[in-house]
């Protein structure tokens, strides 16, 4: 198997919640089908997807069950401290709810906070000095 990863989909509750959350922060739809799944670029070579719950779980096979996601979360990180903030606030704004405010965190000098979406996805917004992401979107973890 090729080192890659292309989707990352999600089961969602309420689809317009995800379409309005990811739309005030400015991503824009690769795909959008409205009642059924919205995808956005994340990466070079990558999309994330909002999928609504039952189609999500009929598509996975578990037509009865009621897909949860857990134990995940997506880092996203900035180049200050300020910028956690700023990014907080600006998700905040769009229907996010803080679980964890902008702080040290407990491992490798990282500033940050963690914000779930309307859906309950959680975002770590981060600041590393040590990390950077360069402009081809590789991360380099110092």
């Amino acid at each position: 198997m090729d080192q890659s990863l292309h989707f990352v989909t999600v089961a969602t509750r309420d689809l317009d919640a995800a379409r309005s959350f990811y739309g005030a922060l400015g991503w824009t739809a690769q795909l959008d089908v409205p009642g059924e799944i919205v995808f956005y670029r994340s990466a070079a070579g990558q999309l994330l997807g909002f999928f609504e719950e039952s189609a999500f779980a009929r598509d996975a096979g578990t037509p009865d069950a009621t897909p949860a996601t857990t134990g995940l979360t997506l880092s996203h990180n900035v180049r200050s401290r300020a910028a956690v903030v700023e990014l907080v606030q600006a998700m905040v704004a769009a229907g996010g709810t803080v679980r964890k405010e902008p702080q040290e965190g407990e491992f490798g000098g990282v500033f940050h906070a963690h914000v779930a979406d309307p859906n309950g996805l959680v975002w770590e917004v981060a600041h590393n000095p040590a990390w950077s992401v360069r402009t081809d979107g590789s991360v380099d973890l110092g």
